[in-house]
């Protein structure tokens, strides 16, 4: 048995979003000189899975530990990918992604979800914003599905995560919102009737910096008053250590 390690990620046309996630990968420390691969599900030329798995095969690689670098268990493109990854026998939803060539074993990882970690790393991202816990409360914002099921475990993720980040930083409460059904406005009304004179702090849930932190979020919120710096979870070492942490777990079973 001979491991490495794809970290997928989504891609984008950015090359600095690319460079943060080459970034945190390059980061991760692992044992034994495993190997790793840095892939995107689109958009990063000779980049994508079945690249990263024909490069870590070429090394001799028998299993394959994959880690997805996506914020919540809801994302349809997991279900792709778990799909294109023969982890399942068809995709729940309808995807152009046909089953990848692969001799390697998968051992499929886990996205952010609700991991301490990540709660960490969001607390972090807001403490500037922060003077008096007690009177602040947090809405944190993610992307969102309207697909049943997935809608599901967006919700939960969201919910779970944003009371790990109260906890953390004591504040009076928490509420999470999605952009995807469009929750922010309706939230923000939940919580400014519940705490009517508290500060709310918005939490970005997103990797990168870019069109949702700094123009989506903000257009959301124009009717509202709040506290918010669009910082995403990208760049910050632990995000290596989320990953090796993974792959602690799926070497030693």
């Amino acid at each position: 048995m001979k491991y490495g390690l794809l970290v997928i990620s989504h891609g984008s046309r950015n090359e600095n979003w690319v460079r943060l996630v080459d970034q945190a990968v390059d980061e991760v420390q692992l044992p034994n000189s495993i190997p790793k691969e840095s892939s995107f599900l689109e958009l990063v030329e000779n980049r994508l899975i079945q690249d990263g798995i024909y490069r870590l095969e070429a090394k001799g690689i028998t299993d394959i530990i994959v880690i997805p670098l996506f914020v919540s268990s809801g994302s349809t493109h997991l279900d792709e990918i778990s799909y294109a990854l023969r982890m399942t026998s068809k995709p729940t939803l309808e995807t152009d992604m046909e089953p990848m060539d692969i001799k390697a074993n998968i051992h499929l990882g886990v996205p952010v979800d609700d991991d301490p970690i990540i709660a960490n790393i969001l607390y972090e991202r807001i403490s500037d914003l922060s003077d008096n816990p007690q009177q602040e409360v947090i809405c944190l914002v993610g992307h969102g599905s309207k697909e049943k099921g997935f809608y599901a475990k967006w919700r939960s993720g969201l919910d779970s995560l944003a009371r790990r980040v109260q906890l953390i930083g004591n504040f009076a409460g928490s509420e999470s919102a999605m952009l995807l059904p469009n929750q922010v406005a309706s939230k923000m009304k939940v919580l400014n009737k519940k705490y009517p004179e508290h500060k709310i702090i918005i939490v970005p849930l997103f990797l990168s910096e870019g069109y949702f932190t700094n123009e989506v979020i903000p257009s959301r919120l124009k009717d509202f008053n709040y506290l918010y710096n669009g910082k995403p979870i990208l760049p910050d070492k632990k995000i290596s250590q989320w990953i090796e942490q993974q792959v602690s777990l799926m070497t030693t079973e």
